[in-house]
């Protein structure tokens, strides 16, 4: 799964995201990163490196089997496989819309 790909999978997601407000950063490292803000209208994805209330660092593989189900977010994070930067309370939220 490239970026795009994973960008356009995230915007399908987000039609359905309820109550997850927040500016959100993907870092995949020298894989490249995607920042999302749900606060704008429309709901925004780039590659842009902005400031966000969430940062999620984490390789590319990771982040494609967390999405498929196949790895743990938690799990993730307890193994250092997943590194948070922020809101805590914005972790959990953005996790339960990822299993979704």
């Amino acid at each position: 799964m490239t970026l795009d790909t994973l960008k356009t999978h995230i915007l399908e997601k987000l039609k359905t995201a309820t109550g997850l407000t927040g500016r959100f950063k993907f870092d995949f490292g020298d894989e490249g990163l995607l920042f999302i803000d749900t606060t704008a209208q429309p709901t925004t994805v780039s590659h842009q490196d902005d400031d966000a209330d969430l940062t999620l660092r984490t390789s590319l593989e990771t982040f494609r089997n967390i999405l498929s189900g196949t790895q743990d977010p938690t799990m993730a994070f307890m193994t250092g496989k997943l590194k948070i930067q922020g809101s805590m309370g914005l972790a959990m939220k953005l996790n339960s819309f990822l299993e979704d």
